[in-house]
């Protein structure tokens, strides 16, 4: 029987860690939607329409995002805009690694540890952000039909 825990421990610790990874660019709109439903619920808007609010707002945050980065050619606008959805992201990394190292006995190890965990949070939002499009506007399309050959009508 102990046997079968420690496994499921392990499975467990592992979905935590695929969860964190795989969700790690969409903590900014997260934190955009929660802090607008925050904000509805203070103002006096029911739990429905805050609940809407904290969802239409998160949503555009992501929608902004991403329309920014496709629209944007310049390389150090795309890094500021990459940054500002990896930070956050960073940020769960460090505390999630944080609370995984909960039973060593350093503090200096523990801290090492979370930071190891914020940099690879961090550096995967980096990445699924920087993967939205493709630097040269039109250039996603066109490799999508690059295999498609345009004949001339002399050609043909």
């Amino acid at each position: 029987m102990l046997i079968f825990g420690i496994m499921l421990n392990l499975i467990g610790l592992g979905f935590i860690c695929w969860l964190v990874f795989a969700l790690a660019a969409h903590i900014l709109p997260v934190f955009v939607g929660v802090t607008a439903f925050m904000v509805a619920i203070d103002s006096g808007a029911g739990p429905f329409g805050a609940m809407l609010v904290g969802l239409v707002s998160g949503s555009a945050a992501l929608a902004a995002g991403r329309i920014a980065f496709a629209a944007t050619a310049s390389p150090l606008l795309r890094a500021i805009i990459a940054a500002f959805f990896a930070a956050p992201a960073s940020i769960a990394g460090y505390h999630v690694a944080l609370a995984l190292a909960i039973g060593m006995t350093s503090s200096v190890w523990r801290e090492i540890f979370s930071l190891i965990g914020a940099i690879m949070v961090g550096g995967s939002a980096w990445t699924s952000v920087a993967l939205y499009s493709s630097p040269v506007p039109g250039q996603a399309f066109a490799a999508r039909w690059s295999h498609f050959r345009v004949r001339r009508a002399s050609e043909r």
